[in-house]
């Protein structure tokens, strides 16, 4: 028992001086007990009233808390309240066992105000140093305080200074009681002949407050089906049937439903191509909605078989309206419909169970007769001139004239899309190439004639007489095409001022003034193996120079191609540059040393000459030897080309080929054999090119 002493009960009234109340109404404070850091007096008691705005809540918590302890705070304490609610009391010191200190704790108010509360009673009998206390206003957490109540968010809450509001999630719209997350789920159209449809984000619960739409619409003649799966789970009431959540299903006039609970319904068959399927929900439940699967099928069509060597795809042992079948015929067959052949043709089943046409034939694939080969022939491989699916022929050309283009086999086999076809060439025909520089006739093994020696007849099968049209010859040339004749430019040409050397198209010779005379050997008289040919068109080489005779080269067309034979063949084109010191043959109907022409075609054999020694050759006299151009002769001079040989060929043996191929074309010189003056040739190897590109374009 403690007693009151006499003195205490004097100053009595002086210490309930110190009760009062303060008002706060700060964001934030502090609170400290009367004579902090120092003991508080006896008999004291002091009411802090906090106040903060609305929308917010007062966090109270303590950094130091020393009172006297007693059982349940009977003597000196801490309350803490509302205006109708006790929060927490506290008493003691920190360093005790007793339950009633604040330690860490946060004490925080329901709303706007808080009463804190300290008073002490008469006793002191130790030195107790009170506390020191903190508060804050803090922003109320609406989202957390609405979640177990019916107010909470469906799907997101976002909490703000004096309340909270409510989002969704994408594909979502908010209802308008602002908290329910709503799907706009109306007009879904379904026209594929089978699919899938849900609820809502199924197999997750569906939304709440929504109304969605769906429609079959499929063409006219299908039955849909339909067939719910997997889990069925809409908001069912015990005693009402489906008032809250349901689906409902309208096919052609009947109303099929109300459908809810656990219990799917049985398949549907609904006798109808179009179906309006209603789905709804209130705003509450977590249910997991619904999944079906629709098909649709129509009048079924008869059995369909195969045709002979073909096929139907897809093979089926029944087929419904709109299914389709895809008809082709095996390799090497094409699809017959009528006079026409196709490689697949397709049918349908129709609305009234028969299908759009009949299966079609099989007919074996018909390459028709081949092509026939110029300068060649065509034979078949099997009996009867077959021309159907795999049916073999093989072209050849005339021997020993014509060679197979790029030498291939030249057999050909009817392909299963009727085509004749290749191994190598795929479905191009192949051409017969004239063989080139391969004379039947050899040169014999003489010696050198001085000043030339006559040719022996068919020993230079390439060569061309260009000829006026009374039969006076004035040039040579070469063939190599099959109706190409290779000649000198300024044969083709008048004269020419230097001034007018760019109008040189303008005194090309005409085409009717002249003809090319082949398998000729005597000048003037006739040959029983000449031929005499027209001439279609001319080409000059686009930079030859009549004053400089650069380029000195032209190809003449040939109105029809010669007959190729022992006496007429082509020159084949160099492969390379000729070596200084070949030696080369050079041919022609020109003049002797004695000035008169010769009556059969003469050559000569005389050597290549380097391209420096004949510049300096000729430099005294300041003519021009040019890179297109190729000098060939003796320094002692006696043979050379002369008047009327131009245009004419200069040819030589390649001994690993055995060929004869050209390597210039006669084209100027000064005087005829004299010493130190060789003669000049257009340089074949140097315009193959041009040739190549020239001749390639026959029309």
């Amino acid at each position: 028992m403690r007693w009151l002493p006499l003195y205490h009960a004097l100053c009595f009234s002086l210490l309930k001086a110190l009760a009062h109340t303060v008002e706060l109404n700060n964001m934030f404070g502090q609170i400290q007990s009367p004579g902090y850091p120092d003991s508080y007096p006896r008999d004291s008691k002091v009411t802090w009233n906090i106040t903060v705005p609305e929308g917010f809540r007062i966090k109270l918590y303590f950094m130091h808390f020393n009172l006297e302890s007693s059982y349940l705070c009977e003597y000196d304490y801490v309350k803490v309240e509302t205006e109708d609610q006790l929060l927490a009391i506290f008493c003691g010191s920190e360093n005790t066992d007793t339950e009633h200190t604040p330690g860490q704790e946060v004490v925080l108010s329901p709303g706007s105000f808080m009463s804190i509360t300290f008073q002490s009673d008469f006793s002191d009998e130790e030195r107790f140093t009170g506390f020191d206390a903190h508060y804050m206003a803090v922003d109320v957490d609406e989202c957390r305080e609405r979640e177990d109540e019916e107010l909470a968010c469906d799907h997101y809450c976002h909490n703000y200074i004096g309340g909270c509001y409510c989002s969704c999630r994408f594909g979502y719209l908010l209802h308008a009681d602002n908290r329910t997350c709503r799907v706009e789920c109306s007009g879904n159209l379904f026209t594929q002949r089978t699919g899938v449809i849900t609820s809502p984000d199924f197999p997750n619960p569906y939304p709440k407050s929504s109304e969605c739409s769906y429609e079959i619409r499929l063409e006219e003649g299908f039955m849909i089906s339909l067939q719910f799966e997997d889990i069925f789970d809409i908001e069912d009431h015990p005693e009402v049937p489906c008032p809250y959540d349901y689906i409902e299903i309208k096919a052609g006039p009947k109303v099929l439903g109300r459908f809810c609970g656990e219990k799917a319904p049985e398949p549907i068959n609904t006798q109808t191509h179009n179906v309006q399927i209603r789905f709804r929900s209130d705003n509450s439940g977590e249910n997991r909605g619904w999944k079906l699967s629709y098909s649709a099928t129509g009048e079924e069509c008869p059995e369909l078989k195969p045709p002979v060597h073909g096929k139907i795809e897809p093979l089926q042992a029944k087929y419904f309206f709109k299914d389709q079948v895809l008809i082709s015929c095996d390799t090497g067959y094409k699809v017959l419909k009528g006079n026409v052949e196709m490689d697949t043709f397709q049918i349908e089943c129709r609305k009234d169970g028969t299908w759009s046409n009949e299966i079609p034939t099989c007919k074996i694939a018909d390459c028709g007769a081949p092509a026939e080969l110029e300068h060649g022939l065509v034979t078949f491989s099997t009996r009867n001139n077959l021309t159907t699916y795999k049916s073999e022929i093989r072209y050849s050309c005339q021997q020993p004239y014509y060679k197979m283009y790029h030498n291939i086999s030249g057999i050909y086999t009817c392909s299963a899309q009727g085509v004749w076809m290749n191994e190598v060439l795929g479905e191009n025909q192949t051409t017969c190439l004239p063989v080139c520089g391969l004379p039947k006739f050899s040169r014999k093994l003489i010696a050198r004639i001085l000043n030339g020696r006559p040719a022996e007849k068919g020993t230079t099968p390439w060569i061309a007489m260009l000829s006026h049209p009374n039969g006076e010859p004035f040039c040579g040339g070469s063939l190599v095409g099959p109706n190409w004749v290779l000649t000198a430019a300024h044969c083709l040409h008048y004269s020419l001022d230097p001034e007018d050397a760019i109008l040189q198209d303008f005194y090309k010779i005409s085409p009717s003034d002249f003809k090319i005379i082949v398998g000729k050997h005597w000048r003037h008289r006739s040959d029983e193996t000449e031929q005499h040919l027209g001439v279609k068109r001319i080409f000059l080489h686009p930079l030859y120079n009549p004053n400089t005779f650069e380029n000195d080269m032209a190809l003449v067309e040939l109105s029809k191609d010669p007959v190729l034979n022992d006496f007429v063949m082509p020159i084949c084109l160099p492969e390379g540059p000729p070596e200084e010191g070949t030696m080369v043959i050079v041919s022609g109907w020109g003049k002797q040393f004695l000035q008169r022409f010769p009556e059969t075609l003469m050559e000569i054999e005389i050597p290549i000459v380097g391209h420096h020694t004949c510049q300096e050759a000729y430099a005294p006299l300041k003519k021009n030897v040019t890179r297109d151009m190729i000098c060939a002769g003796l320094k002692e001079g006696g043979k050379d080309a002369c008047a009327g040989d131009s245009g004419g060929p200069m040819v030589t043996l390649d001994n690993d080929r055995g060929q004869w191929y050209l390597v210039g074309t006669v084209s100027w010189g000064y005087d005829c054999g004299k010493k130190d003056r060789y003669g000049v040739y257009s340089d074949i190897y140097r315009n193959k090119n041009w040739i190549q590109k020239v001749t390639s374009k026959r029309n």
